[in-house]
C-alpha cells in the first residue's frame, strides 16, 4: 500500500513540475525592443491611425476634382392645365395708350432636355481648399507617429515597471526567507526559555506583512503584464515575461531634434494661416466657362391640329461672380487671426516647455545614477549589519527588536534603492521623449 502511494505521489509531482515547466516553456521572455516592434505592428490606436491616413489622397482627389469641368444633365416635362396669362397692351393693336387685354400664350405640353457643362477658370477658394488638404494629410502623418511615440513611451514604462515589481519580488522572498529562519530559530528558544511568546509575536506580524506585500506583488505584475499585452495588441491569456536584469545606459546623451508637438503646432500655424488666406480670397471674383445644349419640345393634342414641334437651344459663355457685401466675413477674418496669435504662442510655450522637461530629466537623471551604487553599497551594509545582529542575537548580546529594526533598515534600503532606480529610468525614458529620440 505504501509503495502505490510513492509512486502516486511520483506520477502527482512529474506531472505538476511537467506542466510548471511547459508554462515556463510557453511563456516567452521578450527584449523592449521586441516588445516595442511588437506594439507598433499590432497596437489597434496604430492600426486605426494609420488606416486613417488612407483617407488624406482620397480628400486631395476630391478637393483637386472641383478643378475639372461638371456635366450635368436635366429633364422636365410639363403640363399645363391653366396656360399662364400675359398682358398686352392695346396700343400694339392701334388701341389706347395705358389699357391692357389678358391673353393667354404657349401650349399645354412642354417638354425640356439640357445638358450643361460648367469649368472654374479662376477659383482661388479651390485652389486654398486643395493646400488645405494637403496640409491636414502632413497633420494625419504627425498624429500618427506622435500615437507611435506614446505606445512606444507605454509600452517602455509598463516594461521597466514589470522589471521593477520583479525586483521588489525577490527582495520580497529575500526577506521572507530571513524572517522564516528567525522565527525557526525563536521557536527552538521558547522551547528551551530563552524567548518570549512577544518575541515571537512580533516575527510572525512581520512574516503576515510580508507574505501580504508578497500576493499583493504578484497582482500588479500580472497587472502590469496584461497592460503590456494590450499596448502589444495581444491576447491576455498570451504568456509572457520580461527580464529582470535592468538595461543601464552609461553615460546616453540624446540628441535633441524638433518633437513632434512642436512640429504639430507648426503645421497647425500653416493651416491656419491657409484659413486666413481662404477666406481673404473668398472677396476676389471667380470665373467660370459655361455651355449649354437642350431641346425644347411644345405639344398640342386637340383637334383640329394636333403637333408636337422640338427646337433646339445651346449656348456658351463665361460667368462671373463678385462678391459685393458680406460683413460676417470681415469678422471670420478678425478670429482667424487671433487663432494664428494664440498658435504663435502655443508654439513657444510647447518649445520652453520642452526645453524644461529636458533639462529637468538630465538633472534626475544625474542625480538617480549618482544615487545608485550608494543604493547598492547601503543594501550590502543593512544586509551585513543583519546577518552581524542575528550572531549577537545568539550570543545574547542583542534582543529581537534589534533584529527587527536591523530587518526594517534592509527593507528600507532596498526601498531606497529601488526608488533611485525608478528614478533614472524615468528620467532617461522622459528624456528620449523630450528630445524627440524615443523612436530612435
Amino acid at each position: 500500500m505504501k509503495l502505490v502511494n510513492v509512486h502516486i505521489l511520483s506520477f502527482v509531482l512529474w506531472f505538476a513540475l511537467a506542466g510548471f515547466s511547459h508554462n515556463t516553456l510557453q511563456a516567452q521572455t521578450m527584449t523592449l525592443q521586441q516588445c516595442i516592434e511588437t506594439a507598433l505592428s499590432n497596437n489597434r490606436n496604430l492600426q486605426i491611425g494609420r488606416n486613417n491616413l488612407n483617407l488624406n489622397p482620397l480628400r486631395q482627389q476630391e478637393a483637386k476634382s472641383n478643378l475639372w469641368p461638371k456635366a450635368t444633365a436635366s429633364a422636365d416635362y410639363k403640363f399645363f392645365t391653366n396656360l399662364p396669362y400675359q398682358l398686352l397692351p392695346l396700343s400694339v393693336f392701334n388701341g389706347p395708350e395705358g389699357q391692357y387685354k389678358e391673353a393667354q400664350f404657349g401650349v399645354p405640353h412642354n417638354l425640356g432636355v439640357n445638358v450643361q457643362l460648367a469649368m472654374p477658370i479662376y477659383h482661388p477658394q479651390i485652389k486654398a481648399g486643395v493646400k488645405a488638404t494637403e496640409i491636414a494629410a502632413e497633420m494625419g502623418d504627425l498624429q500618427v507617429e506622435k500615437s507611435e511615440e506614446q505606445v512606444i513611451f507605454e509600452v517602455t514604462n509598463l516594461y521597466y515597471n514589470a522589471q521593477i515589481l520583479q525586483h521588489q519580488i525577490l527582495f520580497a522572498d529575500s526577506n521572507l526567507v530571513n524572517v522564516n529562519r528567525l522565527l525557526a530559530t525563536m521557536q527552538l528558544l521558547r522551547e528551551q526559555g530563552l524567548a518570549k511568546g512577544t518575541d515571537i509575536g512580533k516575527i510572525e506580524l512581520q512574516q503576515a506583512q510580508l507574505q501580504s506585500q508578497r500576493v499583493q506583488l504578484d497582482g500588479k505584475l500580472a497587472q502590469v503584464l496584461n497592460g503590456l499585452k494590450f499596448f502589444m495588441g495581444q491576447d491576455l491569456d498570451t504568456p509572457l515575461s520580461v527580464p529582470k536584469d535592468i538595461e543601464q545606459g552609461a553615460n546616453t546623451e540624446y540628441p535633441v531634434s524638433t518633437p513632434v508637438d512642436t512640429r504639430m503646432a507648426q503645421v497647425q500655424n500653416r493651416l491656419l494661416a491657409n484659413e486666413l488666406d481662404l477666406l481673404k480670397k473668398s472677396k476676389l471674383p471667380t470665373l467660370s466657362f459655361v455651355a449649354n445644349y437642350g431641346l425644347t419640345g411644345f405639344g398640342y393634342f386637340k383637334q383640329p391640329d394636333p403637333f408636337f414641334k422640338v427646337f433646339p437651344i445651346g449656348f456658351i459663355g463665361i460667368q462671373a461672380a463678385y462678391p459685393i457685401w458680406n460683413r460676417t466675413t470681415r469678422f471670420k477674418i478678425a478670429q482667424k487671426e487671433v487663432d494664428l496669435t494664440g498658435n504663435r504662442l502655443q508654439t513657444e510655450q510647447i518649445e520652453a516647455q520642452n526645453d524644461l522637461q529636458i533639462a529637468n530629466a538630465i538633472l534626475q537623471k544625474n542625480t538617480a545614477q549618482a544615487n545608485l551604487p550608494a543604493a547598492q553599497q547601503q543594501i550590502s551594509l543593512a544586509t551585513s549589519v543583519y546577518q552581524q545582529t542575528l550572531v549577537q542575537q545568539q550570543q545574547g548580546m542583542a534582543t529581537i527588536t534589534d533584529i527587527l529594526l536591523a530587518d526594517n533598515a534592509l527593507r528600507e534600503a532596498q526601498t531606497n534603492y529601488l526608488n533611485a532606480l525608478v528614478d533614472y529610468l524615468k528620467a532617461d525614458l522622459e528624456w528620449k521623449k523630450a528630445s524627440g529620440s524615443i523612436k530612435n
